[in-house]
């Protein structure tokens, strides 16, 4: 009879501890957790790994209200505040932190450009390839892009350099039949294919980098 509440306080004692290694263990499990997955939260791609964009878009999208840190101040704006694809675009390339390498036909939209310009003015790492016929096409925003010190190339050959890509932060394509034209956005049929598949990204950085080199005018 003596030996009953020892046995008791025993068995309190010892389930106590268990209970409070548990919440201990409990609570590094938990920290690890949080730590770790606050580590790969940041390292999570912000793009899908594919999407498909087509063109053309029945209205114009805003361009400040896309990408503007303050959004559209014009209560009387005539483009759209709805998404579309020129919005989700406009999206794409303001996400570059590192880089953008662009091959591209032709460029006469100069919201396009001046995207390019701002990322420029941001520290990223912008370089054009194009052809030598559209570098002097009316409305040619080639020149805006040389004059604001991005570097762009020309193809001088009797051929056409044709492509029509872009590379964000060398991990990101955008490819397509898509111009950077006013017309690729609301008037032809095209499209752009987005991808982070490496298997795809990393020829067509190969290719831009070969364009580079080889359209270098020190190097001719």
């Amino acid at each position: 009879m003596i030996e009953k509440p020892r046995e008791m306080s025993t068995f309190i004692l010892r389930s106590g501890v268990l209970i409070l290694s548990f919440g201990i263990a409990s609570e590094i499990v938990y920290q690890i957790y949080k730590r770790v997955n606050t580590k790969n939260k940041g390292k999570r791609r912000k793009f899908p790994k594919t999407e498909v964009l087509f063109f053309p878009d029945e209205t114009v999208a805003c361009k400040s209200y896309f990408t503007d840190d303050y959004g559209c101040r014009n209560s009387n704006c005539r483009f759209t505040h709805e998404e579309n694809s020129l919005s989700k675009l406009f999206t794409y390339l303001m996400s570059a932190r590192t880089s953008i390498d662009i091959c591209i036909f032709v460029i006469t939209c100069s919201d396009l450009a001046e995207l390019l310009i701002q990322s420029h003015k941001k520290g990223v790492v912008v370089r054009v390839v194009t052809d030598n016929e559209q570098v002097d096409v009316p409305g040619s925003q080639i020149w805006k892009l040389r004059k604001a010190g991005i570097p762009v190339r020309i193809d001088n050959s009797s051929f056409f350099m044709h492509h029509k890509f872009a590379i964000i932060d060398q991990e990101h394509l955008m490819n397509g039949s898509f111009n950077w034209t006013q017309k690729a956005i609301t008037g032809n049929q095209e499209n752009i294919l987005i991808t982070n598949n490496e298997d795809i990204v990393l020829p067509f950085i190969s290719e831009f980098q070969k364009l580079w080199l080889k359209f270098d005018p020190n190097q001719n």
